[in-house]
């Protein structure tokens, strides 16, 4: 395969014009897990959770996999998987030691169950490769109505919890010290978590997650240390990574995952560059000063 062969399948904006209309819903399902990614994604760095992120989509995909082979709904299956292991990190992963094993553990059984159920299935072939790396599908109206509305819940939730999630993510001991529910507020958010992780899924596969809940967090932490505008740049990131991934996906051969990631690591990279940038000025500013 040439050069111009492989430029042609990543690349190719043909007919682009009547494409873009027929993935119109998609590309509002994007934008929605964008928001969600980028808000999500806040609490995970704060928490350091970025490890349970790859453990949770791991048993997300097993969940997915077995609904495939039953002939269930795949989101419904994605979500109790997630579900299933943010319960289980969330009630059994309470010291960070604990976590890190326990999702040792959990990644390959998970991963292991997904292999299983796709080797089982005898459908066709995309079936199974789009649940590892994503794929653009055409969401009709009640999908996007059921995915936003899943979403809508997630961000109601997670605003209600906002000051004290933040406060416990912060500081756990003193919060807890001053009667803050840190365990119950821990629990609550690792189910919100998953199904975060589970909508996801949909965008970027099981194994490219972390592009849309961990990247463009990772990002805005770069450039910014007020929690306001890391939370509106995470999101402005998220959902310039994914809504951009499907407009770019769109005009190629190849699945929708590695537009995504891409353009996720091109922003952290010119974030973390501006971050240096700013951060040497700062410290010759010091020494400037200092003599």
């Amino acid at each position: 395969m040439d050069a111009g062969s492989i430029l042609g399948a990543i690349f190719n904006f043909e007919n682009y014009g009547e494409l873009l209309v027929l993935v119109q819903n998609s590309i509002w399902a994007g934008a929605v897990l964008g928001l969600l990614g980028g808000l999500v994604g806040t609490f995970v760095m704060k928490r350091d959770l970025a490890f349970a992120v790859h453990g949770i989509s791991e048993l997300s995909f097993a969940g997915a996999a077995f609904a495939l082979l039953i002939g269930a709904d795949i989101v419904f299956g994605s979500l109790a998987g997630s579900v299933a292991a943010a319960l289980l990190l969330g009630l059994m992963g309470v010291r960070a030691r604990d976590k890190n094993s326990i999702i040792g553990v959990i990644m390959p059984f998970g991963l292991g169950l997904g292999i299983l159920f796709l080797s089982l299935y005898e459908g066709r072939a995309a079936n199974k490769f789009g649940l590892l790396t994503g794929q653009i599908v055409s969401v009709d109206t009640v999908q996007l109505q059921v995915l936003a509305g899943t979403a809508a819940v997630v961000v109601v939730a997670l605003v209600a919890i906002w000051r004290p999630l933040n406060f416990a993510s912060v500081d756990p001991e003193l919060a807890e010290a001053r009667g803050v529910p840190v365990r119950t507020l821990a629990i609550v958010f690792m189910v919100l978590l998953g199904v975060s992780v589970a909508l996801s899924i949909q965008v970027v596969g099981a194994l490219l997650v972390l592009a849309l809940l961990i990247t463009p967090a990772a990002a805005a932490l770069r450039v910014t240390s007020s929690p306001v505008a890391v939370v509106l740049l995470s999101v402005a990131f998220a959902v310039t990574a994914t809504v951009g991934g499907i407009l770019l996906a769109l005009g190629g051969r190849i699945p929708i995952s590695p537009y995504v990631t891409t353009l996720s690591f091109l922003i952290y990279v010119v974030c973390r560059a501006i971050g240096s940038v700013r951060s040497r000025k700062g410290i010759n500013g010091r020494v400037l000063q200092a003599r």
